[in-house]
């Protein structure tokens, strides 16, 4: 072949993570070292953790109803959100940049958050096909609603711990014009807790200190699922949520190490409601709680400090809910906390 037609040939990106600086932060590497799996950690994320999104990531966020966000409010608390549009419109113009449009929730807690150079965690996530793939970055222009970000980490998740169902996109008509408005305290009412204590997925956000300007620093927006039951609720102002075997990336416990407070999600597949909870977060490494929880590697116990909950805010109806095969419990597909207590409180078998 001729030296001319070499050079005309295009570049391909480089595969994996093309820094001398190592893809995690201190908070990461921290956790990373008490659980034993600094060495494989370090290894499988230079292998799997781009600055750029691959072609199959672009193409999956583009198909997909809603996207999950992860941000940071004026006043440094991380929250968990979601946007929802037409499939298209998360899109990608190149491999470096996504663009999020679409709606915002009522009641977003993230709605006066997205300006030039905030930090974003993205997570796509397709429940019917049980995919999930992660992209962190900085928001470059919000022109128009329409959130640019500029591409500073990316990788894929196993479809471990994702329940199966399918969402099905309502009418505004359809949706109780009479809703009441958004209900905000500094504790978990009756219907809190049995919204957490029932279910079988939720989403967090976290932040690392942000100090620098690495591209390991910014925000993370993370799914944890289990079986009803799974999160258990100790009283009005803590819960506790097993943390199980993952990537071993520790995304989430490395930036709790460096910054405690953490937003979580937590939606009501019945009726749309989506409840957001702002809360200091301690990582729970041995003690007798951990004992309460089969297989749980390590706890989190969140300590409330803000809820709101937004009525009927999702414009969703979702089929019913297959369980992910980890879960090998006898008649999983009716599991709730009743039974939960009648077999023993809060022990899952996986």
């Amino acid at each position: 072949m001729s030296p001319e037609l070499t050079e005309r040939r295009p570049v391909s990106p480089p595969p994996g993570w093309d820094l001398d600086e190592a893809p995690f932060h201190a908070g990461e590497i921290a956790v990373q070292m008490r659980a034993g799996v600094r060495e494989k950690a370090e290894i499988g994320g230079r292998r799997s953790i781009r600055r750029y999104m691959p072609d199959q990531h672009r193409q999956f966020f583009a198909q997909l109803p809603f996207i999950v966000l992860g941000g940071i409010d004026a006043q440094g608390q991380p929250w968990a959100t979601l946007r929802i549009g037409e499939p298209g419109f998360v899109s990608s113009p190149d491999a470096g940049t996504l663009r999020i449009a679409g709606e915002m929730l009522d009641g977003d807690p993230l709605v006066d958050a997205w300006r030039t150079g905030a930090a974003l965690g993205g997570l796509g996530i397709e429940p019917p096909t049980r995919r999930r793939n992660r992209v962190n970055g900085v928001v470059t222009d919000d022109a128009d609603g329409a959130l640019m970000v500029q591409v500073r980490q990316s990788f894929g998740n196993c479809a471990k711990y994702i329940q199966s169902r399918t969402p099905e996109r309502i009418l505004a008509r359809e949706v109780d014009s009479t809703r009441a408005p958004q209900h905000r305290s500094a504790t978990l009412d009756a219907a809190d807790r049995a919204l957490i204590a029932r279910s079988d997925t939720y989403f967090i956000a976290t932040r690392s200190t942000l100090r620098d300007d690495a591209p390991s620093q910014g925000v993370d927006v993370s799914h944890r699922g289990g079986l009803p039951g799974f999160v258990r609720v100790e009283d009005e102002s803590t819960f506790l949520a097993p943390d199980y075997r993952g990537n071993q990336f520790f995304n989430t416990l490395g930036n709790i190490v460096e910054d405690s407070r953490a937003g979580l999600l937590f939606i009501d597949f019945d009726n749309g409601d989506v409840l957001y909870i702002a809360a200091r977060a301690e990582i729970v490494w041995e003690g007798a709680a951990l004992d309460e929880f089969s297989d749980a590697q390590r706890l989190v116990r969140f300590k409330v400090e803000q809820v709101r909950r937004s009525p009927s805010a999702l414009p969703f109806r979702w089929s019913a809910v297959e369980y992910a095969p980890q879960w090998r419990v006898s008649g999983a597909e009716s599991f709730n906390p009743a039974q939960r207590e009648a077999q023993g409180g809060h022990r899952l078998h996986l």
